[in-house]
């Protein structure tokens, strides 16, 4: 593998994990949020992501090389809304029961740390492959 693949790889984790913790941030942001453009509570979104360029035949896996990850999508979570007895709020139902957002605050603290320790694993990686290929430029001295 060349040093610009590798760095191309790092830089494809870099930005996926990027994405994910935006959509994190956006989940947190609207953890109270009980009325949207939509109708309704917030919906929880959650990043979908894949390998680049993955093949499904046995030649294709045995020789496959790494070509990073890619994000498919950014989809609402289906997970049911908190449903909540508050008769005083305005977004409360006829029986007093309030939808809120299927947003939990452990599980996205969570995510958000193994996105970040994710991002910091791949820059690790490329400031690696950058130190590496000036030490082989050294050695050509």
């Amino acid at each position: 593998m060349s040093f610009l693949q590798t760095l191309d790889l790092s830089a494809s984790g870099l930005y996926a994990q990027r994405k994910r913790m935006n959509v994190i941030s956006d989940n947190l942001a609207n953890m109270e949020t009980t009325r949207t453009a939509e109708g309704g509570p917030y919906r929880r979104k959650v990043v979908v992501m894949s390998s680049r360029d993955m093949g499904d035949s046995f030649d294709a896996v045995f020789n496959r090389r790494l070509k990073g990850v890619r994000i498919d999508a950014v989809v609402p979570d289906t997970k049911p809304f908190k449903k909540v007895f508050n008769p005083g709020h305005p977004d409360a139902d006829e029986d007093g029961y309030l939808l809120k957002p299927n947003v939990d605050l452990v599980v996205e603290t969570t995510n958000l740390l193994m996105a970040r320790r994710a991002f910091e694993a791949n820059l690790t990686a490329m400031k690696m492959t950058k130190q590496m290929a000036l030490k082989a430029l050294e050695i050509g001295r």
